[in-house]
């Protein structure tokens, strides 16, 4: 652990240059919110995209998700600089189909939700809709190989924020039985 004389966290600068980072690699809160959509509007048909995007929000202000996105970006960038060292290099610029630390990466953020996080995220990135087709796109040559599984990863936790949430709510609003 580093001394804390010498060094303190800035904690609003590491959330700050959270969202600076998403928006600086094409990536908008809206558009994650509408995965989000995509994944809990057929169980919630009253969901708003505003309360898909709140759901984003409180998902982004969570400390293990900053590092992991800005790990993430920060990785991306270096291998799109040509800046790894190889064969690591190649494997994230061409984003290997068996190189998995991506993933991994992606799960940290999920792993905050629970269980149901890892299916949403299973299927959202099967799906890849909206910008994770994008970001999943080699053809323009930019390198997203965490970023795209990082953005399917907070959509899945935001949505099952509100899986979690919406359950809460019909606990706390009937008298019967649950099971």
């Amino acid at each position: 652990m580093s001394d804390p004389s010498k060094y303190a966290l800035n904690s609003k600068e590491v959330a700050d240059a959270t969202e600076e980072w998403l928006l600086k690699r094409g990536v908008q809160k809206r558009q994650i919110a509408e995965l989000v959509m995509i994944l809990q509007q057929q169980y919630f048909p009253n969901l708003t995209i505003e309360e898909c995007e709140q759901n984003v929000d409180a998902v982004l202000s969570k400390r293990e998700v900053q590092n992991a996105v800005l790990t993430g970006i920060q990785l991306d960038i270096l291998a799109a600089e040509g800046k790894l060292m190889p064969p690591l290099q190649a494997m994230i610029e061409h984003d290997e189909g068996l190189y998995g630390c991506d993933e991994v990466l992606a799960l940290s953020i999920v792993n905050v939700y629970g269980s149901i996080g890892f299916t949403n995220f299973g299927y959202i990135d099967k799906l890849k809709p909206g910008i994770l087709q994008k970001l999943n796109d080699k053809k323009d040559g930019e390198i997203h190989t965490f970023l795209d599984d990082i953005v399917g990863a907070v959509a899945a936790s935001a949505s099952s924020r509100i899986a979690h949430r919406k359950q809460a709510e019909r606990e706390q609003n009937t008298d019967l039985p649950l099971d």
